[in-house]
């Protein structure tokens, strides 16, 4: 029940105070024992519930899914390995399975909600693991997303050669490691939001990651923000929500 219901339900006396009161203390909690499962995120925050799986067992990662999919929320779980979808998949026979960026993904319809694209860039092929989870993020919070790949400063000339896609689109997010230049050069081309994702991928002195965060943080292109290393979620949800404005 939403909280228009839980009050006209009281107020036309078909519920006490006390119940009233009870159900708007736990609105959007879900007790689990080892997790509380927040159902109200979305109306909350723009975003909904999501999984992140690194850290936790497969049986509790199949539980949270299990949970989320009876609810009749969508599901995205991130650093998901194969034998947590398996054990998803079990409770959840529809879900899909992207060994790239280790997201499991189940949708109950699928739908576009964003007023624009957002365009998810890769300097290399090394970092396709981040652009992957995402674009995989970004497509679960319903946008229409254009991948880019494999067009690092490295090769400057294979950026230009999808420059009418990257111009048009609504938030950009660049992923590079190595120096993390990328993300500067598009910034100051463009006259839309960018999102740095630095990535680990580099030799010993990109320090796993450090020294394109430190980069992309120091950019001189105005524009440009910053997540953490090897953060594709966070830059889509970051897109997600500027895209949908």
């Amino acid at each position: 029940m939403d909280i228009r219901e839980i009050l006209e339900m009281h107020k036309n006396g078909n519920m006490e105070l006390a119940e009233a009161l009870s159900h708007l203390t736990k609105r959007g909690i879900e007790e689990m024992g080892f997790a509380h499962l927040d159902t109200d995120r979305l109306h909350r925050t723009g975003l909904p519930e999501m999984i992140y799986s690194s850290g936790k067992t497969t049986e509790q990662v199949r539980l949270i899914a299990e949970r989320m999919y009876h609810k009749g929320m969508d599901i995205l779980a991130t650093r998901a390995n194969e034998e947590i979808f398996e054990a998803v998949k079990s409770v959840v026979p529809d879900a899909r399975y992207n060994p790239l960026a280790k997201t499991i993904v189940y949708k109950h319809k699928e739908e576009l909600s964003g007023k624009g694209y957002i365009a998810v860039i890769s300097a290399g092929t090394s970092d396709l693991p981040v652009a992957e989870e995402a674009v995989e993020t970004a497509r679960f919070l319903n946008n229409k997303v254009e991948p880019i790949y494999d067009v690092g400063v490295a090769g400057i000339h294979r950026l230009f050669n999808k420059w009418e896609v990257i111009r048009n689109a609504r938030v950009i997010i660049v992923v590079a490691g190595m120096e993390g230049a990328l993300a500067s050069v598009v910034g100051g081309l463009v006259d839309k939001p960018v999102i740095g994702v630095p990535t680990s991928i580099g030799y010993g002195a990109n320090f796993q990651g450090l020294s394109a965060l430190l980069s992309m943080l120091n950019s001189c292109a105005a524009g440009v923000s910053v997540v953490n290393i090897d953060n594709g979620f966070g830059a889509a949800c970051q897109a997600s929500l500027i895209n949908k404005l």
